[in-house]
């Protein structure tokens, strides 16, 4: 499903008798992907973003010569609502998937001595796509692979939208379904972590059965890796932009949203620095915790649970080496503190010979506030474990990026907290990954919450409007 296939459904600017107008505050994923369906749809639209930059928490900065991304950033092929935006922003062909699910695993710790396996896909039907790969996993025991197959059987027969598995942590069910600790590690944490941003005794067994059952169990290829080629504020920031222009946004950066009220006259007044902006929609497009303090009175039942909505954090270490150390495009590691890496060394322009390595630290609280000193003494002998070949190179640079909020933390009872796009008030919509799309923190949770405040907003103006079908994208 490609964008141009979508834009005959919508109402251009000049069949529409009256523009109506919206207000879009923030401009990461979601509020870009909300702007443009509201523009498609002929509402004029502003979008305030207090940042210099479109993106989120997904950009890209300067270092030097180097575009350095903030952290990794990776889709699978069943992120559809994400492969909508690419396709949306025309960037599609920056960010490809993979051919075939393809994950290096290796394991320093194995008293046997280091050892690599693969998590890969074949082309038959699923479970048995994954069955050969699991049969050779060097990573677990016979017994241990079997265990696996009963239990992602029990997982596939879960519904994640049912409330009840909110409440229930996913390393209780797990062990329930005879999953050894050695297991969870090896194989259900190594995907929930970088999914999730949580371990598995900290995450709710909806979001993970939504996870695994999205990505390892509907389709054969539903899990193939997809990540930027380039810097993630081409994607994200220039094509954005470039999009959000020819749909007629107007896209005001470096401008903050102090206020959201009602008007007399039963619209929305935005008030910004040196200007008040009036408009039939708003869509708030921020944080949790900066959309409750902008929410009018009365617009959700109980404001304050987005309040309890807890977040976690992001570490990213990034390596500079003079020679090259990783023949792969990116690994995941057991045994040792590392958890991803992946080269980055053509996407952020390095020249001269030298290695690009961004180690990627999900679920990062113990480590997110230490002093880069202690980083660099704990994740350069790391990586000479995994990486041979690192031994002896000369590390040219060596830096870290901090995300403290980079999700909302996936905790059991945390779908109770997150609100749908309307609200009490009229045509003042909510927008998000922290949102309830049924899905994690992700780009496509981003993505998705914006498709979905678009909707409701335009249902707020009386407008018809239609979801893109992603399902079938």
């Amino acid at each position: 499903m490609t964008y141009d296939s979508l834009r005959s459904s919508h109402t251009s600017p000049q069949q529409d008798p009256r523009r109506q107008s919206a207000v879009v505050i923030g401009g990461g994923l979601a509020g870009i992907t909300a702007a443009l369906e509201l523009a498609d749809a002929g509402v004029r639209v502003t979008l305030l973003e207090g940042r210099p930059r479109l993106g989120g928490l997904a950009f890209s900065f300067q270092r030097g010569d180097l575009t350095v991304d903030n952290g990794q950033h990776v889709y699978l092929r069943c992120c559809t609502g994400y492969r909508w935006f690419l396709d949306r922003v025309r960037g599609a062909e920056l960010a490809p998937l993979q051919d075939r699910l393809d994950v290096p695993v290796l394991d320093v710790g194995d008293p046997r001595g280091p050892r690599l396996g693969r998590l890969r896909r074949t082309a038959l039907p699923v479970p048995l796509h994954l069955a050969a790969s699991l049969a050779t996993y060097p990573h677990l025991s016979l017994a241990e692979r079997a265990s696996v197959g009963r239990a992602a059987l029990a997982l596939k027969g879960l519904d994640p939208a049912d409330p009840k598995l909110d409440d229930i942590d996913f390393a209780g069910w797990l062990a329930r379904h005879g999953q050894s600790q050695r297991t969870i590690e090896a194989l259900w944490d190594l995907v929930g972590v970088a999914t999730l941003n949580a371990t598995a005794p900290h995450a709710s067994l909806g979001l993970a059965a939504k996870v695994f059952k999205t990505g390892l169990l509907s389709e054969p290829g539903a899990a193939d890796i997809g990540w930027a080629h380039v810097p993630l504020g081409d994607l994200h920031d220039t094509l954005a932009r470039k999009a959000l222009d020819e749909a007629g946004v107007r896209t005001e950066l470096r401008t903050k949203a102090d206020s959201v009220s009602r008007t007399d006259e039963g619209r929305w007044a935005v008030e910004v620095e040196g200007e008040r902006i009036e408009a039939d929609a708003v869509v708030l497009a921020v944080p949790q915790r900066e959309a409750h303090g902008l929410l009018p009175e009365g617009a959700l039942d109980e404001p304050d649970l987005l309040l309890e909505i807890g977040v976690a954090p992001i570490l990213n270490v990034h390596v500079i080496y003079d020679r090259k150390v990783l023949r792969q495009p990116f690994f995941a590691a057991l045994g040792t503190p590392v958890q991803w890496v992946f080269d980055r060394t053509e996407a952020s322009g390095l020249t001269g010979g030298g290695q690009y390595l961004a180690v990627s630290q999900s679920d990062a609280g113990d480590e997110i506030d230490a002093p880069v000193a202690r980083l660099r003494e704990r994740y350069l002998p790391e990586l000479e474990r995994l990486l041979p070949a690192a031994r002896g190179a000369g590390v040219r640079d060596f830096f870290v990026t901090r995300e403290r909020t980079a999700t909302f933390a996936p905790a059991p009872g945390v779908g109770r907290l997150r609100p749908g796009p309307r609200t009490r008030a009229p045509g003042l919509c909510l927008a998000g990954a922290w949102t309830d799309t049924g899905w994690p923190a992700t780009m496509e949770g981003a993505v998705r919450s914006g498709l979905g405040a678009a909707g409701a907003a335009l249902s707020a103006l009386g407008r018809p409007y239609e979801i893109p079908p992603l399902e079938a994208a």
